[in-house]
């Protein structure tokens, strides 16, 4: 079998280049993150690099073959992952209230990060044969519906609220990249605020908190308030050049929680300052510009639709993140893609680059 040249030629350089070095200065940021923690075992920014490791095998493997053979398999992963879904709320590791993982013995595996990348394949199959000249209708909208809100709803049980709404954003952001009809979003649009009070009431105690932290975290400074304060103080004292490498006062003498998972952005931030800090927003912004490039280019509706998705799933989580660090959004519990410390968030990253490479690098392949 002959290998073809065009799979090279179409292949997105830039966007492998942008991913491993965000990726570097992940582990960099993450050195010094967790500089000086007591650990028994292996250190965390070197555990990153061992999963850093596993994804990139994982993306490579994922380039060898046609991702039009997904089409064929999208329902059967969704139902996968549903059942996973399902495994954990019955015999999941649980830890700090949440049951949201499982345990392999040798490392603990999320489920709903890989469920989020299941949901968009199968959005991607289900709008791939139909067309909607005047946009999406209520009717239209019952399938992709029962389509995302069975996983949201699974992962909302856990209950882990940042993954089902990052999940059910970037679901809609398929739909709006398809237009929904004006009176469809009026409508769901003012339903949505209609049933916020209910919503609220539905909510656990910690999410409550949470939300009335972001509108006032002066008023529990060292309580519930304590994390963004902390986060803000971070971010602000970087100034311009920043305090350097392993010098930044708020990580270091340990202010900052969690400052090697969710709020690892404002490690960075102190102690690369302002400068650092557009760099590093800088090489996302060209990572999700050439992403939506792989969108545009495209040769068939579910190559662009699953990339769309994608895409979609990257920025997001990137967006809440960087606006939950710096108190433009309540603190959710979403990481930093590439940047914090986590295995089943990094591997499952790499798994949508390695899709979009997939996407990109067989461009020249019409398929019906």
């Amino acid at each position: 079998m002959m290998f073809d040249r065009r799979l090279l030629e179409n292949f997105d350089w830039i966007f492998l280049g942008l991913v491993l070095v965000i990726a570097a200065l992940g582990v960099l940021n993450l050195i010094s993150a967790s500089n000086g923690f007591i650990t028994r075992g292996t250190p965390i920014w070197l555990k990153q690099i061992y999963w850093l490791g596993l994804g990139l095998c994982i993306m490579v493997g994922i380039l060898f073959f046609d991702y039009h053979y997904l089409k064929e398999s999208a329902y059967l992963l969704y139902c996968l992952g549903l059942g996973l879904l399902l495994f954990v709320l019955v015999m999941g590791r649980t830890s700090s209230g949440a049951q949201r993982w499982i345990n392999l013995g040798f490392f603990t595996f999320q489920p709903s990060e890989m469920v989020k990348i299941f949901s968009i394949l199968a959005l991607a199959k289900y709008f791939s044969r139909r067309e909607y000249p005047e946009g999406l209708g209520f009717r239209d909208l019952i399938g992709p519906g029962l389509l995302a809100g069975a996983p949201f709803l699974l992962i909302l049980k856990q209950p882990d609220l940042g993954t089902a709404l990052h999940l059910a954003i970037a679901c809609l952001s398929v739909l709006a990249f398809l237009r929904v009809r004006r009176l469809v979003m009026l409508v769901l649009a003012t339903g949505s605020a209609a049933a916020l009070p209910l919503v609220w009431h539905f909510l656990k105690a910690y999410q409550k908190r949470r939300i009335v932290t972001f509108l006032n975290p002066e008023g529990d400074p060292l309580g519930a308030g304590y994390h963004i304060i902390q986060s803000k103080i971070a971010v602000g004292s970087g100034e311009f050049w920043g305090k350097g490498f392993l010098k930044g006062t708020q990580s270091q003498l340990r202010f900052l929680p969690e400052q090697h998972t969710d709020f690892a952005f404002s490690v960075f931030a102190e102690e690369w300052g302002f400068i650092g800090s557009v760099v590093l927003l800088t090489l996302f912004f060209f990572l999700f510009l050439t992403g939506l490039q792989i969108v545009r280019r495209s040769q068939d509706r579910f190559g662009a639709l699953l990339a769309l998705g994608l895409v979609a799933l990257i920025f997001w989580q990137f967006l809440i993140n960087i606006s939950m660090v710096t108190g433009l959004m309540p603190v959710v519990g979403i990481p930093l893609p590439f940047i914090s410390y986590g295995g089943s968030s990094l591997v499952t990253t790499f798994i949508a680059c390695g899709l979009l490479l997939n996407i990109s690098m067989r461009r020249f392949m019409f398929h019906e």
